[in-house]
């Protein structure tokens, strides 16, 4: 499978530009996904890497080979677009093998291939109905399936699930994950929804105003951001953020704030180096909270219980820490009455510190 590489990829339109050179390698089968909200870019680049926008500065590779200067027809890629782009007067089987019988490829080949990609699909019951005879989820099959036909090198997909209400995305990020597994192409997936970037991406690209904010596996964004905004971007509920200042004292260096002292353990001092009186924001997030009464000074948070929101297994608190807000998320059994004052530890790898001006990883 062909490796895809951005060198220094810029965008403008007219005079505002929108990407600032991005560099970016996707490596042979892997399923890269490129996630951040509204405005932030991610579109844009597919588009860019399909060749339906051009390329205003800086070059695109695909197997060490430029192609910014050819039609998407050339790029050997196929893509999936988030309104699905059905032809609605043809039916299921048609619309899958359309860009076959454009080729001019033999009619055995054409129906062995779209049953193949039918049967994987779940789609065999369905040829020969029309778009507008199928539900939100099964017309997004079939656009995935016509994508699928052209045994492509690279597959793009463009918030393919936006659309569809929250059942149903949960059925199809299932689905992709088993088509996933039976495919092994070069995946590109743009969405601004972190569980789908979370659950899909053997790694994630991280955007925010134009730029690459991280990119890396699921689990070193969410463990190790490299910043305060892929530090909030990630995770449900988002991590939260107090304000404070490293302070030393006789039995360690702490983070304090307003309502709220911190011993930060010894890996994290280690890894701070010299900062000792740096303006910092302090994340936690909301599942490295615990209930724990008997934690001593310095280990934990006193919290003020203001809301619980009961959503099954578990329950989302929202608290007061002096004059800043913190959630808490708990197991839906644990005793918890409104207005009480508590006090939860803070898991010692749960600890993260920004820089409060630059909003870097400290």
């Amino acid at each position: 499978m062909p490796t895809i590489r951005l060198e220094k990829l810029v965008k403008r339109y007219g005079p505002m530009e929108v990407l600032h050179g991005i560099d970016l390698e996707m490596e042979s089968e892997e399923f890269t996904v490129l996630v951040g909200p509204s405005g932030c870019g991610k579109s844009t680049t597919l588009r860019m890497i399909a060749g339906l926008e051009t390329v205003s500065d800086g070059e695109i590779y695909i197997d060490e080979r430029p192609v910014s200067a050819l039609e998407p027809k050339a790029r050997d890629l196929a893509m999936v677009f988030q309104d699905y782009a059905l032809y609605p007067h043809m039916n299921v089987a048609k619309n899958m093998s359309f860009a076959l019988r454009l080729a001019g490829r033999p009619k055995s080949e054409i129906e062995q291939k779209v049953q193949d990609v039918a049967r994987m699909l779940g789609l065999e019951k369905l040829l020969h109905r029309k778009p507008g005879e199928l539900s939100g989820g099964q017309r997004q099959r079939v656009a995935m399936g016509r994508a699928l036909t052209r045994d492509a090198g690279t597959f793009l997909f463009d918030e393919p699930l936006s659309n569809l209400d929250a059942k149903l995305r949960g059925q199809m990020r299932a689905e992709l994950a088993l088509m996933r597994q039976k495919v092994r192409k070069n995946m590109i997936y743009v969405t601004h929804d972190q569980v789908e970037a979370m659950t899909l991406g053997d790694r994630i690209v991280v955007m925010h105003g134009g730029h690459i904010q991280q990119q890396g596996t699921p689990e070193e964004l969410f463990k190790r951001p490299a910043n305060k905004f892929v530090a909030g971007f990630l995770g449900s509920p988002p991590m939260n953020f107090l304000d404070g200042s490293l302070t030393q004292k006789d039995d360690g260096l702490y983070v304090m704030g307003s309502g709220f002292e911190l011993r930060l353990p010894k890996h994290k001092v280690a890894a701070l180096g010299r900062c000792r009186s740096q303006e910092v924001t302090l994340g936690i997030r909301p599942s490295d909270l615990a209930f724990n009464l008997s934690a001593g000074a310095g280990e934990a948070l006193d919290l003020r219980v203001v809301v619980s929101e009961y959503i099954g297994a578990q329950s989302v608190l929202l608290t007061e820490c002096g004059d800043q807000k913190v959630n808490v998320e708990l197991k839906s059994d644990t005793p918890i009455a409104l207005g009480n004052t508590l006090r939860f530890s803070v898991a010692q790898e749960g600890i993260h510190l920004f820089d409060r001006q630059t909003e870097a990883a400290i």
